[in-house]
């Protein structure tokens, strides 16, 4: 590969690595043509787009990025995921692959511009999705709403009988 060409893929990497939110870098030796190919189905059906890319070059970007600890996971052949729109995405389908193909091996990932090692990419797949913190949420705020009807349907029926005791007492009274 000519040279321009090599700067031309290290500006193409540096701009990914400025854009992604969440990166999971992989070994995927070992893997035949269909698990690659239904890896690959499942990363773009969730956004995510799969490369494989020379180390040096990667190495070279990583660098100009000021990326030191991801160097290390930068050997043998890799690829790497990258998730511009949901940051966990690659982590949760690459963990879950590698659960049924042994032969992907977890390297290590990138959030938001910090490296994370091979637990750090496994504790961000077994992170609830958005839309699962999202529902907590609502479900939490919903609670101490239904419990305040709940005591206040409760004061405004003793409120009632409070009322219907008084009017019985003055009908007795007259």
């Amino acid at each position: 590969m000519a040279r321009p060409e090599k700067v031309v893929i290290v500006e193409e990497i540096k701009e990914r690595l400025d854009s992604v939110q969440g990166a999971v870098i992989v070994d995927y030796r070992g893997l035949n043509v269909a698990a690659v190919t239904e890896l690959r189905k499942q990363l773009r059906d969730a956004g995510v787009e799969f490369k494989v890319l020379k180390n040096t070059l990667t190495r070279r970007a990583a660098e100009e990025k000021g990326l030191d600890d991801l160097l290390p996971l930068l050997n043998g052949p890799t690829a790497i995921a990258f998730g511009y729109n949901d940051p966990v995405a690659p982590a949760k389908i690459l963990n879950n692959f590698a659960r049924t193909n042994p032969a992907l091996e977890l390297k290590g990932g990138l959030l938001e511009g910090k490296v994370l090692d091979v637990n750090g990419v496994k504790a961000l797949a077994e992170l609830p999705s958005r839309e699962e913190l999202l529902a907590q949420v609502v479900r939490g705020m919903q609670a101490p709403i239904a419990g305040m009807v709940n005591v206040l349907q409760g004061t405004i029926r003793n409120f009632v009988y409070a009322l219907e005791a008084v009017r019985k007492q003055k009908e007795g009274a007259a």
